[in-house]
């Protein structure tokens, strides 16, 4: 039996489920190698997990079982094909998203916020509860006004542009296409995996990713002046944030109050002398201490509402872009 091995350990075989334009896909199998059974168009793995891509005969209930990791009736066992080490707990979904000023972006992402899998405790390490673990795998309306504008905005020889919190790094992929430097950083694990895979989708040359992450999990070496570092950014500084950076975007990452001024300490450790800085916020209500921290790091605010009414299809946004400049 031929193995067949993906980028980003991802089984790329379409399943029954469908929504709309939108296909769900089997569950993945993170650096795993999926085999798969001659013959058939589907994988014998996937159809020991996701319910049968091939028949459809078993019912939703038997699948959502399986999904949880329960083990399948012995009538339901495979018939070919080798077992994974261990099933993945998560589903995707593809799907055309349409930013002004560029093409459609592909975008590969997490079915919906109820997807986890954390099996080596990978994310939990770096402080992302099962909770908050799916929310990096998501298109969100902020992230998408800030790609709106990064599309309209002239591309700049010599610029280089850091995204942060990218999660999906949609602002990343637009600006990327159109011939900007950009580095895309999330604290995510998988976060760079799926920007890769997203990379592929669209026929897109490599795109910079790097671990950036903002708070509290470690401090550093420098007793002088200590500053809160990641755990992983420590144990491979080739996966850190490196360099300045003349512009740093982010959108909804206000997410927590912050008095400390952690997230404004991370943009000034990575921001040029001369910098320009755009966070999206969907009015959270944590602007407050971030524009203190901010002001006191010597950025100076412009901020513009960018609030839209509710179209067809489309939920109503209400948020500011606040832009410093230094």
């Amino acid at each position: 039996m031929d193995p067949c091995k993906y980028q980003v350990g991802v089984c790329k075989v379409q399943t029954s489920l469908k929504q709309s334009s939108v296909s769900f896909y089997a569950v993945e199998f993170d650096l795993h190698s999926i085999y798969c059974t001659p013959g058939k168009s589907s994988c014998n793995i996937c159809d020991r997990y996701t319910g049968g891509a091939s028949d459809g005969k078993i019912k939703s209930q038997q699948r959502n079982k399986r999904l949880m990791g329960a083990s399948p009736a012995p009538e339901e066992q495979p018939t070919q094909g080798p077992m994974p080490p261990s099933p993945v707990g998560y589903f995707t979904k593809q799907e055309n998203i349409a930013v002004a000023g560029v093409a459609d972006m592909v975008i590969r992402s997490l079915l919906d916020k109820q997807q986890f899998h954390d099996p080596l405790e990978a994310a939990l390490r770096l402080g992302i509860s099962s909770a908050t673990w799916p929310l990096f795998g998501l298109l969100w309306p902020s992230g998408a006004r800030l790609a709106e504008r990064l599309a309209t905005r002239p591309v700049r020889a010599g610029e280089r542009i850091l995204e942060i919190g990218c999660g999906l790094a949609l602002s990343s992929l637009v600006g990327h296409r159109r011939g900007a430097d950009m580095t895309a950083s999330d604290c995510h694990p998988l976060a760079g995996a799926f920007l890769a895979e997203n990379v592929r989708l669209n026929g897109l040359l490599p795109l910079k990713y790097r671990h950036g992450q903002w708070g509290r999990l470690l401090q550093d070496s420098d007793f002088d002046n200590p500053r809160p570092v990641s755990a992983l950014a420590l144990a491979a500084p080739d996966l850190a944030i490196s360099g300045r950076f003349e512009l740093i975007i982010g959108s909804d990452i206000l997410y927590e109050r912050d008095e400390a001024g952690a997230l404004a300490d991370f943009i000034d450790s990575h921001a040029a002398p001369r910098a320009e800085i755009w966070v999206v916020d969907p009015n959270r209500g944590n602007r407050a201490h971030f524009h203190r921290n901010m002001t006191a790091l010597g950025f100076a605010l412009s901020e513009q509402t960018i609030d839209r009414a509710a179209l067809p299809g489309v939920a109503a946004y209400k948020g500011r872009m606040l832009s410093y400049r230094r």
